[in-house]
């Protein structure tokens, strides 16, 4: 069965139990007084919990049980411990109910915050990554693993500090108590304490396992629904369906195994408390008939028996969740480590910008995407200022990784890449790609009005759009929309034709006004017609400015300075469109198979 981009099989966690503690704490670092107002509200929390029972065996000893006062003294002394029991009760639903809200509002915050650091951080990181990496993985981090964590937050760490605090005052109040009776509580806090060390360790590994599985399945949902018009023109239905059924089917397995994992730790807590409560009934209840017991107390002990094994209980469901968030933690923080593209430019305290007007140059650059697989080999050229230089070869020559190489989306292994005598690893990317207009064939529309869609973080004012269209021939675009540059484009709104998108890359490249303007691959994609409607535009683009064609379409070439052929990323030839036609070599053949007519 094929992967699908998810290469986590050898996945190992980076960090230890004690570091991903270490970086949840600083998420809740900010918010350190409002979870100490709810570890204060536990207090209050557990005070009347384990005030219950206590007023339970006043009442039972005092007045039920008291022969020695009359009936209206009995009732009335009851009377006022049932009303002292009310409220009890009524203090404990109230700061029960303010700590659940203040905790909601920690969680809420903190998953803000870690989902904006999470995507923010994703903006960043190098493109290799995305290579390696499906978008339903991505998507899992930013929405399942997120909530798992945000489940912890809420509804785990302070009430198991609930738990545990309750667990020792009603250890300490039993033995305060009863001293015997408390020891036979005594015997089961080491078994317990086993049991629950048992059940982390393996319910940490089954969650990572789900964590990992339920990835997979997002991963080839996302991958069949972005491209389900190829499945059914091709005829993939069933396929699919039986490879999305033998994932589910492992992420089912997966699940159930720690549902029985689950469902074998429940039992053994409820054997635990039921073995303790008759121990206690079989030993106090002699003590209470050698009058040695009060039925209060055994009332009361029993009570606080039943207390103690409620959160042990309960502790198995909450363990649950706390691994599952840690193992949700792991991949979170796994991703927040992986490096940014900003990690390798360098900090350069420069009293002015560089000026990055003036010549491209490649000296001997080699570059491979994997070790030992170079995909371009000692590429050296020169593109002069104002020069227009076209790149043209065979699919898989290397032209595109010369684009990804100039604007530092990667870094070459060997030699260097200049722009205007700086080298580009001294230049910020941002001011890098500030004096590089790209127009490519896949472009990003936003669902936006199309004239946000061309000003994008340039500034540019409604009035110097409309003429910078006008100058460039594109206003007739902008006249056939609906609404004009109020139109709204993208996801559910105006459609846009192959042609139209290219029209608006133009329009993006312009807005921004860079000094270099590359053309990858932009015509590819549209015919002829469509192709000759770009040439006013791009004649416009191409004025006062240094040029770098890449195309696999030759008839877009022919107005270059200079054409350069790559061949398995080495160049091989280059010169004018005339030299190299009657060379009679690579080039030549490339534009007779271009205009080859087609043949059936």
């Amino acid at each position: 069965m094929r992967n699908f981009g998810y290469f986590e099989e050898d996945y190992s966690p980076s960090l230890s139990e004690k570091g991903l503690w270490r970086r949840i704490i600083t998420y809740l670092r900010p918010f350190r007084f409002p979870f100490a107002g709810a570890i204060l509200l536990s207090l209050f929390v557990t005070t009347c919990a384990l005030g219950l029972p206590w007023l339970m065996q006043q009442a039972i000893d005092l007045y039920i049980t008291n022969p020695e006062l009359h009936f209206d003294q009995r009732m009335e002394g009851l009377s006022t411990y049932v009303l002292f029991y009310g409220g009890l009760i009524c203090i404990g639903f109230t700061t029960s109910f303010l700590q659940v809200l203040l905790l909601e509002w920690i969680g809420q915050s903190i998953m803000h915050t870690l989902r904006q650091d999470l995507f923010s951080h994703l903006l960043t990181v190098r493109l290799k990554f995305f290579s390696k990496q499906p978008v339903g993985r991505l998507v899992t981090r930013l929405t399942n693993d997120v909530q798992n964590m945000h489940e912890m937050l809420t509804s785990i760490l302070v009430t198991i500090f609930n738990d545990l605090l309750r667990m020792a005052c009603i250890l300490g109040l039993l033995v305060y108590m009863n001293f015997r009776l408390g020891l036979i509580l005594c015997l089961f806090v080491p078994l317990a304490a086993a049991v629950t060390i048992l059940f982390s360790k393996l319910a940490r590994n089954h969650f990572r396992a789900i964590r990992k599985q339920l990835s997979k399945v997002n991963s080839f949902v996302q991958e069949t629904v972005s491209g389900v018009m190829l499945v059914q023109l091709f005829g993939r239905t069933n396929d699919l369906r039986q490879e999305f059924a033998t994932l589910n089917n492992s992420y089912l397995r997966k699940t159930l195994r720690q549902i029985r994992l689950f469902g074998t730790f429940m039992p053994i807590t409820e054997l635990m408390s039921s073995v303790a409560i008759a121990l206690i009934l079989w030993y106090g209840g002699g003590q209470f008939i050698q009058k040695q017991l009060t039925l209060g107390e055994l009332v009361a002990f029993l009570s606080y028996m039943r207390l103690f094994f409620q959160p042990l209980r309960e502790l198995s469901q909450k363990y649950s969740i706390v691994q599952s968030a840690l193992a949700s933690a792991e991949r979170i923080f796994d991703l927040l480590d992986t490096d940014s593209e900003e990690d390798r430019t360098p900090d350069i305290n420069k009293k002015e910008a560089l000026s990055l007007t003036g010549d491209l140059c490649f000296d001997t650059v080699t570059f491979s995407y994997l070790p030992g697989q170079p995909v371009l080999h000692d590429i050296s050229f020169t593109v002069k200022q104002g020069e227009t230089v076209a790149i043209v070869g065979s699919t898989g020559s290397g032209k595109s990784t010369l684009i990804n190489l100039m604007l530092r989306f990667y870094e070459p292994d060997s030699g260097s890449i200049s722009l205007a005598g700086h080298s580009l690893a001294d230049v910020t990317k941002n001011e890098l790609r500030n004096e590089i207009g790209v127009v490519m064939q896949e472009m990003l529309i936003l669902q936006d009005t199309l004239l946000n869609n061309i000003i994008l973080d340039t500034g540019k004012e409604r009035k110097e759009v409309t003429e910078l269209l006008q100058q460039t021939q594109l206003s007739q675009f902008v006249e056939n929309l609906p609404q004009g540059l109020d139109t709204i484009i993208g996801e559910g709104g105006q459609a846009m034709s192959t042609g139209e998108k290219q029209l608006l890359a133009i329009a993006r490249v312009l807005c921004r006004n860079p000094s270099l303007l590359v053309l990858d691959e932009a015509s590819s994609a549209i015919d002829s017609k469509t192709e000759k409607l770009l040439e006013q535009p791009l004649e416009h683009c191409f004025k006062g400015k240094t040029v770098l064609i890449i195309a696999h379409r030759l008839s877009t070439v022919q107005r270059a300075d200079r054409i350069i052929v790559l061949d398995k990323g080495r160049i091989i030839e280059q010169g004018s469109h005339h030299e190299l036609t009657e060379q009679n070599g690579p080039y030549s053949r490339l534009v007779a198979l271009d205009f080859e007519p087609d043949t059936f």
